[in-house]
């Protein structure tokens, strides 16, 4: 994402989400812990806006995203998103979809690892939110679900059925969009769906730590591979590896690589300036 703004300030207040930042590291926590962490319109609406200002600014390096209370996220409010769609006729139903697929896309786009802790229940869109974050580290009691047929619709929202074949494979994928069964946290620790898996009640310690050593890395270099990763997957190789090529050409004109070989030769940790 571009780092250019127009007139448009940053955002001060969130009404349906709270942020921390503090030395590179952000931490995004869903909060109506009484309903789950159930999204709702303005839900979506501040994750989009949030990433994309995050992304302009360039001050955060890693970002967390975590849910507040019993679980991660319980997907779209019954009342306030599946209810009120029912109102809506095709232009409104179209905006929205489109809405939720561009959260999914700034998590995929923005140039910094997203890493979801996850505990407790996500479901429905709480699920692909997870799945779009770079990193899912769960703890025991994380079940993912992914409920879409569950409600009569395709369960190929908001770009799962792109993702989770590419993370779990078209079998494992298959099974989970078609049926919409919970996959507790041992199966999802099997099939490829968590990063790591912590002990009981550590997810957002372990997701922290993992913000802070990446944070602390060659933050340029984070976002190219995260680029890489997510502009690679539908390239034949010869185009991939062509980009790779001028990828690294730029970034061995960096001060990072230049800086690695200074502090190679003094014996010395280097010190990451993220150019």
């Amino acid at each position: 994402m571009s780092p250019f703004t127009g007139s448009a300030r940053r955002t001060a207040d969130w009404e349906h989400l709270r942020l921390q930042i503090a030395d590179g590291v952000a931490t995004v926590t869903l909060a109506r812990p009484d309903k789950l962490n159930a999204l709702t319109f303005g839900a979506y609406a501040d994750l989009r806006d949030l990433l994309a200002e995050l992304s302009r600014e360039r001050a955060v390096r890693a970002l967390v995203l975590a849910g507040e209370g019993r679980g991660f996220c319980s997907g779209g409010d019954v009342d306030e998103i599946i209810g009120a769609t029912l109102a809506l006729d095709t232009a409104q139903l179209l905006d929205f979809n489109r809405m939720t697929g561009q959260v999914v896309r700034a998590i995929r786009e923005c140039p910094f690892p997203v890493i979801a802790a996850v505990h407790g229940v996500a479901a429905g869109a709480g699920a692909v939110l997870a799945l779009a974050s770079d990193f899912r580290i769960a703890d025991p009691s994380a079940r993912f679900a992914f409920l879409f047929t569950r409600v009569g619709l395709s369960g190929g929202d908001m770009g799962a059925a792109y993702l989770l074949p590419r993370v779990v494979g078209l079998g494992h994928a298959t099974r989970l969009l078609m049926l919409g069964e919970p996959v507790r946290a041992p199966e999802a620790e099997r099939i490829g769906l968590i990063s790591e898996l912590t002990e009981d009640g550590h997810a957002d310690e372990a997701a922290g730590a993992l913000a802070r050593r990446l944070a602390d890395g060659p933050a340029l270099a984070h976002a190219q591979t995260k680029a890489l990763l997510t502009a690679e997957l539908d390239m034949p190789l010869a185009a991939s590896v062509e980009l790779d090529a001028a990828t690294q050409a730029l970034l061995m004109n960096g001060e990072d690589y230049r800086e690695f070989h200074a502090s190679f030769m003094a014996k010395r940790p280097p010190k990451w300036q993220g150019r």
